[in-house]
């Protein structure tokens, strides 16, 4: 009797000890999903505003773009397209997102909202997005964004 007493006990201390980790680990990830919605919301308005600084210390290195017209860019020819003189965003809203947070990565999808001129043309369109977010050194650098036109 004695034994299945200690072994309740054991069990009962084990749960007891996992459920703060737990919670922990949710508040974190809590926490980290927010810090990488706010980052894409900072992208928005860099890129609205033309800011390839700004957009360059989000990006991770190896940043692969798949845009929307299936054409497939690096990092420097990302950076690039957002500043030629023709492109002019208005505006760029995201209006969903969901984080999956993972060990040291999280996935982005999402839908957005971009009006603008581009070459001259006033555009106006919706599409939806999958960004694949890294931790290195303590921060968040997104390493692949990905999107397709859902609508004008």
């Amino acid at each position: 009797m004695e034994a299945v007493k200690s072994c309740v006990v054991l069990l009962l201390l084990v749960l007891v000890l996992r459920i703060p980790a737990g919670m922990a680990q949710s508040s974190s990830y809590d926490s980290e999903k927010a810090r990488i919605v706010s980052l894409e919301n900072a992208w928005n308005e860099a890129e609205r505003h033309k800011d390839a600084k700004v957009i360059d210390g989000l990006l991770a290195s190896s940043f692969a773009y798949t845009d929307s017209d299936g054409s497939f860019l690096n990092k420097e020819q990302y950076l690039a397209s957002i500043t030629e003189a023709g492109y002019k965003p208005d505006q760029i809203v995201n209006d969903s997102m969901s984080v999956q947070p993972y060990d040291h990565a999280a996935v982005v999808t999402g839908t957005y909202r971009e009006k603008g001129a581009e070459k001259g043309k006033a555009y106006s369109r919706r599409e939806r997005f999958t960004d694949m977010w890294v931790q290195e050194n303590g921060g968040w650098l997104c390493a692949a964004s990905h999107e397709t036109l859902i609508g004008r």
